[in-house]
């Protein structure tokens, strides 16, 4: 669709500064049109100051400096509910939501004409909008049934289901399976061209030029490229994302390591809810990959395999030394360490300082006599995770919710970095985490598979496993069905075998 430059834009920002009390000068300068009745990409490298700028337009934060206008009209937000009055509805990569309660619960959340509504009619209108978007949600579940991409497609129905002028989605993809982008995708094309205007933030450069009419990318803080996406190529944008960077790292040949030794994972006819049974053995230095759809059983595998999962059957054993179901702690003592796909719930206290989070893990040998903390001790630790990782933040006093995703990311490695750990279980270590900070990831595991330790990834960006292992076997309906040699695969072959095609 072509820009129509006749109609005044929905939605004006006008040179928008944002600099965070850490001295983060997150926006500089930020100036752009959304247009109505478009899809608006917004692109740009961890750090670059995407979600910030979403926050901004959605009332979660109010910029330094600059203006924003609505429909011509100056506005200062100064919380969602001020937004989503004006029309302004937001989904951002973490939106809450309440566990206890059940799907039509949760979509309607917050809306006080919902509390005159008997449950037959709340579930009406939820049959009607999943009919909508040709999603179909049973409304007596409880939210905590539902996978991530399940979750994320709630979050997204609450929005909707508001009938707003503008939608901000920021990164609404990260955990759906490819059945459910493609819900996703008709449905913003369906709303677009009945009038709904998108602003749609992503880390997918093929979604953001499949997509939108229009894009804006930016780099450190400030608009790099702001032009109409058919006049724009991934060449392009890849460029103006992280430089020569990620050329340089997709340029690098790739070269098979010779893993050699006793394994160092066994895992032995592991079978729960979901998946089972499966067999696998990793040894060290070697990183295997599972490829595996949404709904596979490949999270439940690593759960599993960590012992969090007291239902499991089977043996799984870490240099011969069995890891009792159930016992996240004495798999740890064993020398496991997990990366879950959830990191913001299940692996950091956003609300901690870097150096907090880091030392979590190691508090018995970071302390006097192992009773009296010692923060000197664990400043340093982070310090030296902050050199080590290269994570981007001002100091290690930095609060980790102001991070970047990707900075985040290597937050989570850093807690089981200086420890005993000696198999890395890995679930999408790369979402939410753009282009140039999975360069960095891919770098990270392969260093430490380079020091000697084995790393199981499971991700559903199969180009992801082709880049960092050595061999990928393939999960569908909760099955190893395949394994191949990531030289002697490519990304073709994996998603017809996850696909059962």
């Amino acid at each position: 669709m072509s820009d129509r430059p006749s109609m005044p834009p929905v939605l004006s920002v006008v040179d928008v500064h944002k600099i965070y009390p850490s001295g983060t000068h997150a926006l500089r300068s930020v100036s752009l049109d959304i247009m109505p009745g478009k899809v608006h990409g917004l692109i740009g490298a961890n750090g670059a100051g995407k979600s910030t700028l979403i926050k901004i337009l959605s009332g979660v934060q109010t910029a330094t400096s600059g203006s924003v206008a609505w429909h011509g009209e100056p506005v200062a937000w100064t919380s969602p509910a001020q937004a989503l009055s004006a029309g302004m509805a937001a989904v951002h990569q973490h939106t809450p939501l309440v566990d206890t309660m059940t799907v039509v619960d949760n979509v309607f959340l917050g809306r006080r004409e919902s509390r005159r509504w008997d449950a037959g009619r709340r579930a009406e209108q939820l049959a009607a909008l999943c009919e909508r978007i040709g999603y179909p949600l049973d409304p007596s579940t409880p939210v905590s049934r539902l996978s991530m991409g399940g979750r994320q497609m709630i979050c997204i129905l609450q929005a909707l289901a508001r009938d707003p002028a503008v939608v901000l989605l920021d990164e609404p993809t990260a955990a759906l399976s490819p059945t459910e982008r493609d819900v996703l995708f008709r449905t913003i094309r369906r709303l677009r061209d009945q009038g709904t205007t998108f602003v749609y933030v992503s880390h997918f450069l093929d979604e953001i030029l499949d997509l939108t009419d229009h894009l804006t990318v930016l780099r450190d803080g400030r608009v790099v490229i702001d032009a109409a996406t058919p006049d724009t190529s991934k060449e392009q944008l890849v460029t103006a994302i992280v430089g020569e960077r990620l050329a340089r790292m997709e340029e690098r040949p790739r070269t098979a390591r010779a893993a050699g030794g006793e394994p160092v994972l066994t895992v032995e006819n592991l079978s729960s809810q979901g998946f089972g049974p499966v067999s696998l053995d990793i040894r060290p230095g070697e990183v295997v990959g599972v490829a595996g759809l949404l709904g596979s059983g490949r999270t439940e595998l690593l759960q599993a395999i960590f012992g969090a999962d007291p239902a499991a059957t089977g043996r799984v054993a870490v240099a011969g030394r069995r890891v009792r179901p159930g016992s996240p702690h004495t798999s740890v003592k064993r020398g496991l360490a997990l990366v879950p796909e959830d990191r913001t719930r299940q692996a950091l206290l956003p609300e901690w300082e870097i150096w907090r989070n880091i030392s979590l893990p190691y508090l018995p040998g970071l302390s006097r006599w192992r009773l009296l903390l010692d923060p000197a001790r664990e400043r340093e630790l982070a310090g030296r995770a902050l050199a080590d990782l290269g994570i981007a933040a001002p100091s290690a006093e930095a609060l980790v919710g102001e991070l970047s995703g990707g900075n985040a990311q290597k937050v989570v490695f850093a807690k089981w970095l200086y420890g005993p750990a000696r198999v890395f279980l890995l679930d999408e270590p790369s979402a939410g985490v753009d282009v140039g900070g999975k360069a960095d990831i891919t770098q990270l595991i392969r260093g430490l598979a380079d020091a000697g330790h084995a790393v199981l990834i499971v991700a559903s960006e199969f180009e992801e496993l082709l880049s960092a292992c050595d061999r990928v076997l393939v999960m569908r309906r909760g099955r190893l069905i395949a394994e191949r040699s990531a030289a002697a695969t490519d990304l073709h072959e994996l998603t017809a075998l996850a696909s059962g095609l």
